[in-house]
């Protein structure tokens, strides 16, 4: 894993962040991805850093566009693992547009949502996902509104083709949700719930204190990891090709649901789309003998 330690990591003590990290450099490690063909990308945030972390190629961006980069990317470099790493408020406020588009061009990227609820890099601010009633230095009386749902959102895009969730207190279930979605064909979707320790540590309290409040989503196209049902006894046999099943499972609040909702890997890609048929060499000599003629006294 040295192999793709970069900078020493900032974040604070406690950090959902660390954790996600140390997944991530366990994937690449794992799966053998060349340092010099792998590349992160991120917005704005305080999980906006790990590019710096990684001794991969890295782009750290702007607020909300890392996807509009990463899909510049990956068109002219199709041959890249490329990876996209934004926070909640990077990903579903200001990026919103680009994150909808991005689900149905469908490119073969890794997008990882980092969702701690809150905006933390500026200091406590309310984002999209905090949930309603929780205090912020915007809404000191809590957040006025609903929060959005980022699983029921993805799974209504249409072309979208992987959407999973897991959460960074469940290590073996985190890595094995990344390790699905860097070999599915197309976008995948990873949101991941990580805990900030300093302004949104009670969001995700009751999941991480009561195992009861996970339901682990099973199956054989989707994450199995059979040593946590010793642990979680909530588990549930999900088909990932239903999408009709995966909008159930994440519309229901009941319990916080961890797996693959969704896996569709005949989804057409946009990378595949626009790519030109090969040529035969006649083919080839007609077009350059027009574009000639073009020329002609």
């Amino acid at each position: 894993m040295s192999d793709y330690e970069g900078a020493r990591a900032r974040w604070c003590p406690g950090c959902g962040d660390h954790s996600i990290l140390a997944a991530v450099q366990k994937l690449l490690a794992a799966e053998q991805l060349p340092p010099e063909r792998t590349m992160f990308v991120s917005g704005i945030g305080c999980s906006s850093r790990f590019p710096h972390y990684l001794k991969t190629y890295g782009f750290h961006g702007i607020h909300g566009r890392a996807l509009p980069v990463a899909t510049g990317i990956k068109l002219n470099r199709p041959d890249l693992d490329i990876f996209v790493v934004m926070g909640d408020g990077d990903c579903t406020s200001i990026g919103a547009g680009h994150w909808i588009h991005a689900l149905r061009y469908n490119l073969d990227i890794v997008v990882m949502l980092l969702d701690n609820g809150i905006y933390g890099l500026t200091k406590n601010q309310t984002s999209p996902t905090t949930p309603q009633g929780h205090p912020s230095n915007t809404q000191p009386h809590g957040s006025w509104l609903p929060s959005l749902n980022p699983l029921s959102t993805a799974l209504g895009v249409t072309n979208a083709s992987f959407v999973a969730q897991t959460a960074e207190w469940v290590p073996a279930h985190l890595y094995a949700t990344l390790r699905a979605a860097r070999r599915h064909k197309g976008l995948s979707f990873v949101r991941i719930l990580q805990r900030c320790p300093v302004y949104s540590s009670a969001v995700y309290m009751k999941a991480v204190q009561d195992p009861n409040r996970i339901a682990l989503l099973v199956h054989d196209d989707g994450v199995v990891v059979p040593e946590l049902e010793k642990v979680y006894k909530n588990v549930v046999a999900h088909d990932p090709h239903d999408l009709a099943a995966a909008r159930r499972v994440a519309d229901n609040m009941d319990h916080v649901h961890l797996g693959v909702l969704f896996a569709d890997p005949s989804r057409p890609r946009y990378e595949d789309l626009r790519r030109v048929a090969p040529r035969t060499a006649e083919e080839r000599l007609t077009l350059l003998e027009a574009e000639l003629d073009r020329y002609a006294v």
